[in-house]
């Protein structure tokens, strides 16, 4: 059994305090006994910032990772956390991705990247390319963890293509911007996405409001069964904790065998 805590950010905080404030939150869930910490989307630099983001975009080795690789060693606690990738020059443009590191607490200086497959509307396009499908899993923390990036995990093929490949869990940090739609998309297909591919997901967002846009929050952590283990309200900051146990969903996926069966028919 391993815990995790999922870190629901506000967005009011000033840019510069980001990292800080997410290293904080790692001391305080290590003292909760989680060994992983989930944040949000960009969260080191602040989703909404617009032309800011492309100017701070750091390198995978760069400030941001050494400072939480050094929090993670220091706390003994992994961490997975957004932020904007400086992905060089390709054919002479210059390449930026929404990216999360994913750093085990006992490998501190070898994290694992996942760049956001889907970008979702014209302000992430303006800024930032997509990387496509992917399937990045990451030895953390004694879970075989997979990452997806706010809207990649509202298609269901992304999350069934992690789950085949063996994931226990799916880390999303996410920018989920308030809208009639939002809060079906929290309290619901994330459950909904956990259930019919059997898998622990946890979901954390931002909330509050930022120079670009206000966020819904309801940061969740849900079972395979699709209950929901833990979740926070709409605003502030929040942590919120989960033990991950797949023994206790066996069960559930007896009942409901989706992979095998959709294996069994040539679906996946």
């Amino acid at each position: 059994m391993t815990r995790i805590a999922v870190f629901q950010m506000s967005a009011t905080i000033d840019a510069a305090a980001r990292p800080q404030r997410i290293m904080d939150a790692m001391q305080q869930a290590a003292s909760g006994g989680a060994r992983l910490l989930v944040a949000p989307e960009l969260a080191l630099a602040g989703y909404g910032r617009g032309d800011a983001l492309e100017r701070e975009a750091q390198r995978p080795d760069g400030a941001w990772a050494r400072q939480l690789g050094a929090a993670a060693a220091r706390h003994g606690i992994s961490v997975i956390a957004g932020f904007p990738e400086d992905g060089g020059s390709h054919g002479g443009t210059q390449v930026r991705h929404i990216s999360a590191l994913m750093i085990d607490a006992d490998r501190p200086d070898a994290p694992e990247i996942y760049r956001k497959g889907c970008l979702y509307g014209p302000y992430e396009r303006r800024h930032f390319t997509a990387a496509g499908p992917s399937t990045v899993i990451a030895g953390i923390a004694g879970l075989k963890v997979g990452c997806l990036i706010c809207y990649d995990v509202e298609f269901p093929e992304n999350v069934r293509r992690l789950a085949v490949a063996g994931a226990d869990l799916i880390a999303v940090p996410t920018a989920l911007p308030k809208d009639p739609a939002s809060a079906f998309i929290a309290r619901n297909i994330i459950r909904a996405r956990a259930f019919e591919s059997q898998i622990f997901i946890a979901y954390a967002d931002n909330a509050d409001t930022d120079e670009g846009f206000t966020y819904q929050g309801l940061s969740s952590i849900a079972a395979p069964d699709g209950a929901v283990l833990a979740d926070a309200g709409e605003a502030g900051d929040a942590l919120i904790y989960a033990d991950i146990d797949g023994r206790a969903y066996a069960a559930s996926r007896e009942v409901n065998p989706y992979l095998e069966d959709a294996a069994r028919q040539g679906l996946i």
